[in-house]
């Protein structure tokens, strides 16, 4: 890409990226360039939201998407927004549902760009034609069944379908037939095909919001659909496939059986720190919103800052180095590069970590960790080293700024001397997804995850921040999954009710403990 557009007077680029059908992994890898480098993301409803963190901090995000009681912005509109954002000098990313060249409108896009003297490109995206049955264990093609298929579009009036489609060769030109925008016509497109050739008990199935959590599937046959589709109440988006390798899905199953399948579960974590916990709930068939509440940052104050230079400097002194999380190990490192402190001062020191993330970020860093206690908190650590630990001695705490007083506490009580150093501070996050702040308004968050105190009162605090007053009242109902007894504590007294804690206060033990939580919600254990 010209990293020089932008400059004022210069046209910029834009592209026409498709987004894939909903699950934010099946972008292309080209489009997630293009959304990257990006100043101004245009995009609409049926792109996954969750992309949009790939965004750079200052781009500018609109959007144009459609409901299907309105229309937000024409496309014409749309078609005339892309020319002025890019005449302004601006790279920008038209962000669409699927493939940008079925049924995507993109040609009208991209003649009016060329029409205006702009640079442009389309980017193919993975059509919900194909991928959305394939999440529904239907592949559209099969060497027995189905050697091709027509993708058609049903979002038309009847009269107008009868003048785009031309009933009696589409009927039996393929195999297979894919259907897009076809639900509320879903009657009369039966009744075209068995009139057209279709045997009556040929098999359709419907797929809504494919590859995302609200995935959806119903089967019948062309004789029984429209009923099948009314007694459900079946609402679009959804894709129609008609023919026999609907008859495959009840073998090739795979995603609507992941174990987390249809959970749409709030990750609290600090951003940096979120990726292992939202990947794990997305191995899993869930679907993790990242939400961070925390930030966490070096201390600016000029009197911490030297409390902590002052702490690193007595490093030669120190007997032990209780490390209590993993920001602990990071900004420890930090600020030893910053002041300058080789590693190797602190060579009298025994090192103990309060779990086994803790441990592997120490020992990621060459350094040998004591025994790791039983239970993942600073009384473990104290209840393990009991024996160890002797009056006299000096002991090193990094840690934040919100960390618990347990541990220097029960040091001291024990004769040691204590030295605290505020390695990093935690404060509530400014940032949020607003569609996150939306699904929990309207009750579409089914687990909240916290893993520690402080994501609990800042998730308050920021929902407050946004106009919800009673954040207890807003999540009654929500699974409230805690990673361990403190955390629970300050959940419960917050007012909310926790549903999940596992044994052991870990990431993997969370989303083990969620697993089994679900499973025995669907009665599979």
């Amino acid at each position: 890409m010209d990293t020089g557009r932008g400059k004022s007077g210069d046209k910029g680029v834009v592209y026409l990226v498709g987004a894939g059908p909903g699950d934010p992994k099946l972008i292309t890898v080209r489009g997630l360039e293009c959304l990257k480098r990006c100043d101004v993301v245009v995009y609409d409803r049926l792109a996954s939201p969750r992309l949009l963190r790939y965004l750079k901090p200052d781009a500018q995000k609109i959007y144009v998407g459609k409901l299907p009681d309105r229309h937000t912005m024409k496309q014409e509109e749309i078609n005339q927004l892309l020319v002025d954002l890019a005449l302004e000098g601006k790279t920008v990313t038209r962000l669409k549902g699927g493939d940008p060249t079925i049924f995507g409108r993109v040609g009208e896009e991209a003649e009016l760009l060329r029409d205006n003297g702009i640079e442009y490109e389309i980017v193919p995206g993975i059509t919900s034609a194909i991928a959305v049955p394939a999440y529904a264990g239907i592949p559209v093609t099969h060497r027995d069944l189905a050697s091709s298929l027509s993708i058609v579009t049903g979002h038309e009036s009847p009269d107008k379908l009868d003048r785009s489609i031309h009933w009696d060769k589409v009927t039996n030109a393929t195999g297979t037939l894919i259907f897009l925008m076809g639900v509320a016509k879903i009657g009369y497109i039966a009744e075209q095909l068995i009139r057209h050739g279709k045997r009556p008990d040929t098999p359709v199935a419907l797929i809504r919001w494919g590859t995302r959590v609200e995935q959806r599937t119903i089967v019948g046959t062309l004789e029984s659909i429209e009923r099948i589709v009314k007694e459900a109440g079946f609402q679009p988006p959804a894709v129609i496939v008609v023919g026999d390798v609907v008859l495959q899905r009840e073998k090739l199953q795979w995603y609507e059986r992941k174990p987390l399948f249809g959970v749409r579960v709030l990750v609290t974590r600090a951003r940096a720190q979120a990726s292992e916990l939202a990947d794990r709930i997305e191995e899993l068939g869930g679907e993790p919103v990242e939400y961070p509440v925390i930030e966490i940052g070096e201390p600016t104050d000029a009197a911490a800052v030297q409390a902590i230079e002052s702490a690193l400097d007595m490093a030669e002194q120190y007997d032990w180095i209780f490390f209590t999380s993993v920001n602990g190990v990071e900004y420890f490192f930090r600020w030893l590069r910053s002041c300058n402190i080789d590693i190797r001062r602190f060579h009298r020191a025994r090192i103990a970590a309060v779990g086994p993330k803790t441990a592997e970020a120490l020992i990621a860093r060459g350094l040998t960790v004591e025994e790791l206690p039983a239970k993942f908190q600073a009384e473990g650590m104290l209840e393990q080293l009991d024996s160890e630990l002797k009056p006299g001695q000096k002991a090193l705490l990094p840690r934040g700024d919100l960390a618990r007083e347990v541990l220097p506490r029960e040091l001291k009580a024990r004769g040691l001397e204590a030295v605290q150093a505020d390695v990093y501070q935690t404060s509530v996050a400014d940032h949020q997804d607003e569609l996150a702040l939306e699904w929990i308004r309207d009750r579409e968050i089914h687990a909240v995850a916290f893993t520690s105190s402080s994501t609990v009162t800042n998730l308050f605090e920021v929902l407050r921040r946004n106009g919800i007053d009673d954040p207890a009242e807003a999540l009654a109902g929500v699974d409230i999954v805690s990673i361990g007894p403190l955390t629970t504590a300050t959940a419960v007294k917050a007012g909310l009710q926790v549903t999940v804690e596992p044994e052991e206060a870990t990431i993997d033990a969370l989303v083990e403990a969620l697993v089994r939580h679900q499973a025995n919600g669907r009665g599979l254990l």
